[in-house]
């Protein structure tokens, strides 16, 4: 990027995106291109959201997005304020390509969730996984997931190695399935029922 030369603002190729600021879906056609200067190839293209007036780098090289979006689905309705703002850490990670960091959050987070459904505080991981399973804060099926998430942390926290971005998304959809059956879907219902 060293021998990138940024040129002025122009009209490029429309290119659809969901601004990483704002969220915002958009196509937009204003920016900037970088041209290498020894190869007069482009190398990245700057868009300008048309919401937030923020800019989306498209590095054209390796593919990679800056900001890129967080992964998995936003749920309204966790009213647990650490479970939350632990859930959208673990999206934020992945925007970022910090996988690894994903994976270890989100066994915080599960710990997290494990405690707002009244599970002590300070029990070790494995205990919080047997609390989510024995209440029924998972499906049926879902212990077998939440040891393979246990697995998962274990490799992230205690080896020196880097959690794949599948494993991550795996992970953070699990996570959103059991905030939905925990928080988004009582939180409906009682909604629903106030308003009778």
């Amino acid at each position: 990027m060293a021998d990138t030369e940024w040129r002025c603002v122009e009209k490029l190729k429309s290119m659809s995106y969901t601004c990483g600021h704002c969220g915002e879906s958009l196509a937009s056609q204003i920016g900037y291109r970088g041209m290498n200067e020894a190869t007069r190839s482009n190398e990245g293209l700057i868009y300008i959201c048309h919401y937030c007036h923020k800019p989306t780098y498209f590095d054209l090289i390796d593919g990679n997005i800056i900001p890129g979006n967080p992964y998995g689905e936003k749920i309204d309705d966790i009213h647990d304020k650490p479970v939350n703002d632990l859930y959208e850490e673990v999206r934020l990670c992945m925007s970022c390509g910090a996988y690894t960091a994903s994976v270890m959050c989100s066994r915080k987070l599960l710990m997290n969730i494990a405690v707002s459904k009244e599970a002590k505080e300070g029990l070790s991981f494995a205990e919080y996984v047997e609390y989510l399973s024995e209440k029924g804060y998972v499906p049926p099926d879902g212990k077998e997931y939440l040891t393979h998430v246990k697995d998962m942390g274990n490799e992230a926290n205690h080896k020196i190695a880097i959690a794949k971005k599948e494993d991550a998304e795996d992970l953070i959809d699990f996570l959103g399935m059991v905030l939905q059956f925990n928080y988004k879907y009582p939180a409906k219902l009682k909604k629903r029922k106030e308003k009778k």
